[in-house]
């Protein structure tokens, strides 16, 4: 009789290894998406901030806001991953800052 219970003990004990290392997988995943998650935010957020700065460098500079996103691109740089952001670009007059939205594309 002593037999099976060390035969038990050692299935408990594998049973508990395995649940240990399933238990360490599922977090080390939830943890790498919420990495992605946070590093996609924080690219979003240095676009706006680029789109915002570009705009401002126009306006000091030439004394207008540009009149489309495409000015921008073309003449201060600006680099938009257009598969992963959609960014808006909406214009009044020429001297009214545009109001410039970055949304991520599921």
């Amino acid at each position: 009789m002593h037999l099976y219970k060390g035969k038990r003990r050692g299935m408990l004990h594998w049973f508990g290894l395995a649940g240990v290392f399933l238990l360490s997988v599922l977090l080390l995943s939830v943890g790498s998406r919420q990495l992605a998650d946070s590093s996609s935010r924080e690219q979003q957020e240095l676009l706006e901030e680029a789109l915002s700065q570009a705009t401002v460098a126009c306006y000091a500079t030439e004394g207008r806001y540009p009149a489309n996103l495409e000015y921008l691109i073309e003449h201060y740089g600006i680099q938009i991953n257009r598969e992963k952001y959609l960014v808006t670009y909406e214009i009044f007059a020429d001297n009214v800052r545009p109001r410039i939205r970055v949304l991520p594309i599921p």
